[in-house]
């Protein structure tokens, strides 16, 4: 076997591991512990990575003259979701529509401010950004990367116990690993991950994404 077959099949394994294998036993082992702790360090770890890797374009890191030119079509598909979601719930599950706001404002408000801060960014370091480069030779850079990138990303919610939320984040990888290999920005991808998990979290649908909800 060559050497750049080794590396591909090493990596190969390793993602495996890593999304798969370390979220199962998360899954098993740390059901109900909130995740925060892990994403934050495990975050600062992928930046240490990624800041000291050779070939890794440290712009998209942020790259902020991207959000403009995208803005119109991450607002268009946001909004069709909004609606969907919340006639799903509507129809589905009445008594969760709004539940959130309506019977703990100041929480949903301080969900909504560190959400983005605590969790979205550092998801987008892990599943884009290191994703992106570190299994670029497996996966190339095109859809297949998209698919490897969702796929992880949806699958480490198992933690959360519900095969909806697993669904749901598969949808959304895709759409951010889309994003994000349009605009190599990772600060718009952010943007636009942040607005789906606050209309979840707002819309009735956050016990699918909360640790709480696993434990029970």
């Amino acid at each position: 076997m060559t050497t750049r077959r080794f590396r591909k099949a090493y990596l190969a394994g390793e993602y495996a591991l890593l999304f798969f294998g370390l979220a199962s036993i998360y899954a098993v082992l740390l059901r109900g512990t909130s995740p925060i702790p892990f994403l934050l360090v495990l975050g600062l770890a992928v930046v240490t990575y990624l800041l000291r890797s050779s070939g890794f374009d440290r712009a998209s890191l942020w790259r902020p003259r991207t959000l403009p030119s995208q803005a119109h079509s991450i607002a268009v598909l946001w909004c069709l979701a909004a609606v969907g979601l919340t006639v799903a719930v509507a129809l589905l599950h009445p008594n969760l529509l709004f539940a959130f706001p309506r019977e703990d404002p100041l929480i949903w408000a301080l969900v909504m401010v560190l959400y983005p801060l605590l969790s979205v960014y550092p998801q987008e370091l892990i599943f884009r950004g290191f994703v992106f480069h570190r299994y670029a030779p497996v996966f190339g850079e095109g859809t297949r990367m998209v698919a490897a990138s969702a796929a992880a990303f949806g699958f480490v919610h198992i933690a959360f116990g519900s095969w909806i939320s697993v669904a749901m984040t598969i949808v959304g990888g895709w759409i951010f690993a889309t994003r994000y290999r349009r605009t190599q920005s990772l600060l718009t991808v952010s943007v636009e991950h942040a607005l789906y998990g606050m209309l979840v979290f707002t819309v009735g649908l956050g016990q699918f994404f909360y640790h709480g909800a696993a434990e029970a």
